[in-house]
């Protein structure tokens, strides 16, 4: 770990740059004091991880050297210490592959049905069940910023916001068609059916890396409303935004302020439509969010299989899990793990 974060070259930019900040004549240049001391930050942000870890490892070490072969219950707990920091430099692992520009972004994850009606919406309905607990369980704090319900379970559609260190890197993988195999329990006869949804995962872009324009934007307000038609409440709270060169809508009617609404609305098109012009401009307009590719056979990145047997496979890396109700419950990390280190390997670049 101290080859990967080249603690040696970066302690020694760090030792010139803090000559630098103690120069009585760095602030007759603002800007130039600003950026040495936002460079400063980011590199002692960047060794503090293998810092910390470093110093418990050592601890670890001192504590085995003192503690006597016979003193069973000083060693238990060294043990449990010394398992205890194999995880923490398991997770510093995966985090040192998020390499490219958006992977320590917050995220924004949508989910869409296939055809098959009550089938499909409850199998969307089930993955967004998943990804919140595998947020839950990642500490990312996660915020439903619209979702329209199935008319009889499930869900027709949900746009929720993922905040926390990592969360683009860990769950743009996810982004693609996933497939359900099980007997349905919407099928009186008890027969076998297949699902499909279509997950799309984008970061959420900050306001310095793309700005839209007032001219650009079409928004309506209208009174939000549930299952059934009942009104949320009485007022023309839920917002609907068109960014009109694109023709991408987004429309959010969670909260009750028509302000908070907006606010979401404004941060999920942004992010669609700055990915649209970077998918045009690397001539892969096909690939945009809103791709008109079918949800279905033949499209799938993960296929979830619960009769005749039980086994959840990724059909990009070959990952698979028997225990389907544990992934269901928001066990991704073998999936995410296995894909990010393929993508290391093939250096993608969005």
């Amino acid at each position: 770990m101290k080859t990967a974060f080249e603690v040696a070259k970066v302690r020694g930019e760090i030792s010139r740059l803090e000559k630098e900040v103690t120069n009585p004549h760095l602030w007759e240049d603002k800007n130039r004091a600003k950026g040495i001391i936002k460079k400063l930050n980011s590199l002692k942000e960047r060794i503090e991880p293998f810092a910390r870890l470093n110093s418990k490892f050592n601890e670890l070490k001192e504590l085995f050297e003192l503690a006597k072969e016979d003193e069973k219950d000083a060693l238990a707990e060294i043990e449990h210490d010394i398992n205890s920091l194999n995880q923490d430099l398991e997770r510093l692992e995966i985090e040192k592959l998020f390499s490219k520009k958006f992977d320590k972004d917050n995220a924004i994850l949508s989910i869409h049905p296939g055809a098959g009606g009550v089938e499909a919406a409850d199998w969307a309905g089930m993955l967004l069940r998943m990804y919140l607990r595998f947020c839950e369980e990642k500490g990312f704090q996660t915020e439903i910023v619209d979702m329209l319900p199935g008319e009889e379970a499930g869900i027709k559609s949900a746009t929720l916001i993922i905040k926390g260190p990592y969360a683009y890197g860990y769950l743009n993988g996810e982004s693609g068609v996933h497939r359900l195999v099980r007997i349905s329990p919407f099928d009186a006869g008890k027969r076998r059916h297949t699902s499909f949804a279509s997950i799309s995962i984008i970061p959420e872009i900050e306001d310095k890396e793309f700005e839209l324009k007032r001219e650009d934007l079409h928004i309506d307000t209208f009174r939000a409303s549930g299952p059934g038609g009942q009104h949320v409440n009485v007022t023309d709270s839920a917002v609907r935004i068109t960014h009109l060169p694109t023709k991408i809508t987004v429309q959010c009617q969670s909260d009750r302020s028509q302000i908070r609404n907006k606010e979401n609305a404004l941060k999920v098109l942004k992010a669609r439509v700055f990915q649209f012009y970077q998918k045009k401009r690397k001539g892969e307009i096909e690939k945009v969010v809103g791709e008109k590719k079918e949800i279905g056979w033949g499209s799938q990145i993960r296929s979830y299989v619960f009769h005749p047997y039980t086994k959840i496979r990724d059909h990009r890396t070959g990952v698979e899990i028997g225990d389907g109700q544990r992934v269901l419950d928001g066990f991704l990390e073998p999936f995410i793990d296995a894909y990010l280190r393929k993508q290391m390997a093939e250096k993608s670049d969005f």
